[in-house]
């Protein structure tokens, strides 16, 4: 079918990856939305394709002592809809049900998503900014690298061939003085790839100073990015004045290297960067000052 060499469906994690052991040749895939794009542009002549559709194991959402554990096999539609990420996590259900429409929610899955290594992909900003943890395992072991690490180039991450990406884990969080906002623009309200997306989270100190803040976008550069000096311009600050906000902006653009494509100039998404940092920061602030 569209010239792909051979299917493998294994029917479980230790069967995939010694699939994976055996031939470094191999691509995986998850729910298929991104190879079907390319096995009808005749872009996978001669490819070798694994599915891991039928690895059960890896399709969960649950709350551990650590945080939040996300299996890479959950859909966006499972994800928007999962009580616990209502409860904990709204802005990754607001970067959920951003992500194209319906057809594509069914079936993209958020560990797909990271692992295609797509600048614009609506969940890496605020995993980003959730301080995501990846847990990665082979036949040769398991090793966890943050996701701000795990991003190299465009469409290039640090799984290796061997690898599969086996638990998202977001870091508890605190119950109070918290909050996190997911912004995409793009050119249609649904059914569009970011032109610009931004997510903040902000941890607020008993007395209403900022404790943490978290900044990040995707469609800002050849890879999904953090923002630290940004971040770090907000510690102790007790109101977002338009001065800081301003000055904070542009530590933003500092941190990001956006590009001219067909969807926007260079220029255009510079000024994207400092519009969403103010209207996820403010948000995001206003949200933990009022759960204190």
């Amino acid at each position: 079918m569209y010239g792909v060499k051979q299917l493998d469906r294994p029917k479980s994690l230790e069967q995939a990856l010694e699939l994976l052991s055996d031939n470094s040749e191999i691509m995986p895939f998850a729910g298929g939305t991104d190879i079907l794009v390319k096995m009808r542009a005749q872009n996978m002549q001669g490819v070798h394709l694994m599915s891991l559709q039928d690895l059960k194991e890896l399709s969960f959402i649950k709350e551990m002592d650590d945080g939040i554990h996300i299996g890479p096999m959950i859909t966006y539609a499972k994800l928007a809809a999962n009580p616990l990420i209502e409860k904990y996590l709204p802005l990754l259900k607001t970067a959920a049900l951003a992500m194209g429409g319906p057809q594509v929610q069914n079936l993209a899955t958020i560990g797909g998503n990271i692992c295609n290594g797509a600048t614009s992909a609506d969940g890496a900003a605020p995993l980003m900014a959730l301080d995501t943890q990846l847990v990665l395992r082979s036949n040769q072991g398991e090793r966890t690298v943050p996701i701000t690490e795990f991003y190299t180039g465009p469409g290039r991450v640090v799984l290796e061939p061997n690898e599969l990406l086996i638990d998202i884990i977001i870091p508890s969080l605190p119950e109070r003085g918290f909050a996190g906002v997911y912004k995409k623009f793009s050119t249609r309200k649904a059914m569009d790839i970011a032109t610009l997306g931004s997510a903040a989270t902000i941890t607020l100190n008993s007395d209403g100073s900022i404790a943490k803040a978290t900044l990040a976008y995707c469609t800002a550069g050849p890879t999904p990015v953090r923002c630290p000096m940004a971040e770090e311009r907000l510690i102790g600050e007790s109101e977002l004045t338009d001065d800081l906000l301003d000055e904070v902006a542009d530590l933003a653009v500092e941190s990001a290297n956006p590009r001219t494509s067909w969807r926007a100039s260079k220029e255009y998404r510079i000024n994207l960067i400092r519009q969403l940092a103010k209207k996820v920061l403010v948000e995001s602030f206003n949200e933990a000052r009022s759960s204190l």
